[in-house]
């Protein structure tokens, strides 16, 4: 497949998507290695910011989709109304900031960095898409282990969880054998 011909079909299909789109879909459905689909992103994205187009692709890890350029804001916030963002909690973000930092994760070891339950907060999370479970972590009730999603990256504009600042201060030492180490299984009765 021809460069062009690429660059437009990887355009057509975003565009027609308005959802983020993996990297592997794109490559089924183009037959065309990931090497190749993410360079051909990447100088699509560099054409359309020099022309000041008014979307450009998004790209995380796993997945890319259009968003429109920050430059037209006030353009779509006259054209739509303020759009309402559901705001989260101190609790909710602070639940999500354990998540992001130290997963995969299980609920009890978030419990025992914030001091407190966090069944709701969780709860909450997983539905507004924003961690999933990643697993099971292998000790006596098996708990779910939860990571953060796409989702997660594009709320908090991230391409990857390596753009995530860094800790301010080094984390306190927690006295539970949970903290200090990782491979025993906390488990509240």
């Amino acid at each position: 497949m021809e460069r062009a011909e690429l660059m437009g079909a990887i355009e057509s299909i975003l565009y027609v998507s308005g959802e983020p789109i993996s990297f592997v879909e794109l490559q089924r459905v183009l037959e065309v290695g990931e090497e190749d689909i993410r360079s051909a992103i990447d100088e699509m994205t560099e054409t359309m910011k020099r022309e000041r187009r008014g979307f450009f692709p998004f790209i995380t890890e796993d997945t890319v989709q259009f968003i429109t350029n920050p430059d037209y804001q006030a353009w779509l916030i006259k054209y739509l109304a303020p759009p309402e963002e559901r705001t989260l909690s101190d609790s909710l973000m602070e639940t999500l900031s354990v998540i992001a930092y130290r997963q995969p994760v299980t609920r009890a070891d978030i419990e025992a960095i914030r001091g407190v339950r966090c069944e709701y907060a969780v709860s909450q999370l997983l539905k507004q898409g924003f961690i999933h479970e990643v697993g099971r972590k292998e000790c006596i009730g098996r708990p779910m282990m939860f990571g953060t999603t796409d989702a997660f990256l594009r709320r908090f504009g991230l391409h990857s969880l390596s753009d995530l600042p860094p800790l301010p201060v080094s984390e306190p030492e927690i006295g539970s054998d949970a903290a200090s180490n990782p491979d025993i299984c906390v488990r509240q009765f």
